[in-house]
């Protein structure tokens, strides 16, 4: 039997993405955003409002970067989300972290991270049922550590995903099972 919950938004797990941008001086800018998935095989949608300064830089700047957050750096994902670019300009900095300009769209990749994915801006939905942030990924990039014989080595990346059940982060790994061949066991 289910018990019925107050939660609505209780689709675990969510991703913790990352997006980075530049601010209109150049610094840069990052905000943690679980609400964002692929649109398509070349296409991103993060539902995020117009009045985060993120999605103010991704209009003026034309692109941004998304990143998978990764177990090594939760704090600095979770600072990401519970401070303001608008409120501390210093955001950035004061996370230790580091960045090289993206050679493709006008945004920053940071370097700690396991995956980015550079993204052209492509357009911003807001109606009742729009998406928000819509963009076209450009290159998908990966540590070389995290590479296992030409494949991404997801257990190695140590993604995490939100839980918004109870406010927590989890590690994502461990295979369970091979996509599109263990259901052909049913036939």
């Amino acid at each position: 039997m289910k018990t019925q919950i107050k939660t609505t938004e209780a689709i675990f797990p969510m991703p913790v993405l990352l997006i980075s941008t530049f601010n209109e001086e150049g610094s840069v800018d990052v905000m943690n955003a679980a609400w964002g998935t692929m649109l398509d095989r070349d296409m991103v949608a993060l539902n995020l409002t117009e009045t985060h300064k993120t999605v103010e830089n991704i209009k003026a700047r034309k692109g941004f970067v998304v990143h998978i957050a990764d177990a090594k750096h939760v704090a600095e994902a979770d600072y990401f989300g519970v401070v303001s670019g608008s409120k501390e300009p210093d955001k950035f900095q004061k996370s230790g972290m580091t960045y090289t300009k993206s050679d493709l769209v006008d945004a920053p990749v940071i370097n700690e991270l396991p995956i980015a994915m550079e993204c052209e801006f492509i357009e911003y939905q807001s109606d009742a049922t729009g998406l928000g942030v819509i963009g076209k990924v450009l290159r998908t990039s990966v540590e070389e550590a995290n590479m296992k014989d030409g494949k991404v080595d997801i257990d190695s990346i140590e993604a995490i995903a939100f839980d918004p059940y109870t406010h927590g982060y989890y590690k994502v790994g461990g295979r369970v099972g091979d996509a599109f061949k263990d259901g052909l066991k049913l036939k």
